[in-house]
C-alpha cells in the first residue's frame, strides 16, 4: 500500500509539472470551468436555502387553514361557522383570524393588516414591520394615517417595530387591535377572514380536511404541507428558468471541455511518445493523464463551490437574487442561513468532475498504445 501511494504521489508531481508547462491553456480552461461550477452551485445553494427558510417559517403556521368560498371566491367567515368546525372530530383548537391587504398610494405598495390573537396591541396603536418602517420613515411614538376604502381617515400611533430577525415574514406587516381593524375595513361583528385549526393527531390532518370539506361544502381547507409543496414548486420553477437561461453557456463549456479532453496537441503526443520510449508503461501514462483531468476538474469544483457559498450566504447572491427571490416594492432584507444538502453537492460533483476526468481516458489510451516512434513523428 505504501509503495502504491508513493507511486501515485510521483505521478501527481509529474502531472503538476506537465500542467505548468502549458500554463496559459490550463489556466484558461480552469477559469471557465470554475465559473461554470460557481454559477451552477450558486443557483443550487440559493434555491435549497430558500426552501429551508420557507420550511422553517411555515413550521409554526397552522396545520389547516379553513376558508369559506362564495361563487368560487374567498369570502368572510360568518357567525356560527367556527362552532360547526368545532364539531368535527379531530379538531383540537380553532380560532378565527382577521387580516387583509391595504394599498398605500404613498409608497405604491401593499401592506398586510393583521390582528394578533394574543391581544398584544392596544387600541389606537399599531406595530409595523421593518420594511414598512424604512419606507415610511417610522419610529416608535410616531403617528401615521391611512385612508380606508370607505374614504375615512384613520390615525394610529406606532407602538413598536417588529424585530429585524423576523423581516422575512413581517416586512410589510402591520399589527393592530381588533376594534381598529373592524372599523378600518368595515368588518361586521362576529365575522372573520379565515379559521386556523390545530389537529390533535398530526397523522390525521388530511382526514380532518376531508371531513371539513364534507361537512362544510362551501369551505376550502388549505394544509400546511400543500403550502410547502407550492413554495417548493415555485423555487423549482425559478431555478429552472435560471438554468434554462444559462443552458447556452453550459453547452458551450461542454463543447470546449470535450474538445480539450478528447483531443491531444502535438506537444502532448510527443510527450507521451518520449515517456513510452524511456520505459513508461501504458497504464502509468493513463494514470498520469487521468490525474491531470481530475486535478483540473477537482480544483475547479472546489474553487467554484467555495466562491458560490460565499456569494450566496455572505454576499447576498446579487447575481441571481431578483430571479430566484422574486420582487416586491417592500422587499424583505434578510440573510439566508447557511445550509448545504449533501446529496445536492454529490450530484453537482458527479456531473461536473467525473465527465471531464473520464473524457481524457480515450484519447490518452489511443496515444499510449501507439508505437512511440509513430507518436513522436505525429
Amino acid at each position: 500500500m505504501k509503495l502504491w501511494l508513493e507511486k501515485q504521489r510521483y505521478l501527481i508531481d509529474f502531472t503538476l509539472e506537465s500542467l505548468a508547462r502549458r500554463k496559459a491553456r490550463n489556466l484558461g480552461l480552469l477559469g471557465v470551468y470554475t465559473v461554470l461550477v460557481f454559477v451552477l452551485a450558486s443557483v443550487a445553494l440559493y434555491t435549497h436555502a430558500l426552501r429551508q427558510e420557507a420550511a422553517n417559517v411555515l413550521a409554526a403556521s397552522p396545520e389547516v387553514i379553513l376558508q369559506r368560498l362564495v361563487a368560487g371566491r374567498h369570502d368572510l367567515i360568518p357567525p356560527g361557522y367556527i362552532e360547526k368546525v368545532g364539531r368535527i372530530r379531530g379538531v383540537q383548537k380553532k380560532e378565527g383570524r382577521l387580516w387583509g391587504y391595504y394599498y398605500d398610494a404613498v409608497v405604491k405598495a401593499n401592506y398586510t393588516f393583521m390582528v394578533p390573537n394574543d391581544g398584544s396591541v392596544a387600541k389606537g396603536e399599531i406595530v409595523v414591520g421593518p420594511a414598512l418602517e424604512r419606507s415610511r420613515g417610522l419610529a416608535a411614538g410616531n403617528g401615521i394615517s391611512f385612508r380606508s376604502y370607505s374614504g375615512k381617515l384613520h390615525t394610529f400611533i406606532v407602538a413598536s417595530v417588529l424585530p429585524q430577525a423576523s423581516e422575512i415574514v413581517s416586512a410589510d406587516l402591520l399589527l393592530m387591535h381588533e376594534d381598529d381593524f373592524r372599523a378600518f375595513f368595515d368588518y361586521p361583528a362576529g365575522h372573520y377572514t379565515d379559521i386556523a385549526l390545530t389537529v390533535a393527531n398530526p397523522q390525521e390532518v388530511r382526514n380532518v380536511a376531508t371531513k371539513l370539506a364534507a361537512a362544510l361544502p362551501d369551505s376550502r381547507p388549505i394544509l400546511r404541507d400543500e403550502v410547502l409543496r407550492t413554495y417548493a414548486s415555485i423555487f423549482d420553477w425559478r431555478e429552472g428558468i435560471v438554468l434554462a437561461l444559462l443552458s447556452a453557456a453550459i453547452l458551450a463549456f461542454g463543447i470546449l471541455a470535450w474538445e480539450k479532453a478528447s483531443g491531444l496537441s502535438a506537444e502532448e503526443k510527443r510527450e507521451i511518445g518520449i515517456l513510452k520510449a524511456i520505459g513508461w508503461e501504458t497504464g502509468d501514462i493513463i494514470k498520469m493523464k487521468f490525474w491531470e483531468g481530475l486535478l483540473i476538474s477537482l480544483t475547479a469544483f472546489l474553487a467554484g463551490f467555495v466562491a458560490a457559498y460565499v456569494h450566496v450566504f455572505y454576499a447576498g447572491a446579487g447575481l441571481f437574487e431578483p430571479v430566484l427571490k422574486g420582487w416586491a416594492v417592500l422587499y424583505p432584507e434578510f440573510r439566508l442561513t447557511p445550509h448545504v444538502d449533501g446529496l445536492q453537492v454529490a450530484t453537482l460533483f458527479f456531473f461536473t468532475v467525473f465527465p471531464y476526468a473520464a473524457a481524457v481516458l480515450v484519447p490518452i489510451w489511443k496515444a499510449a498504445i501507439t508505437d512511440p516512434d509513430a507518436v513522436m513523428r505525429g
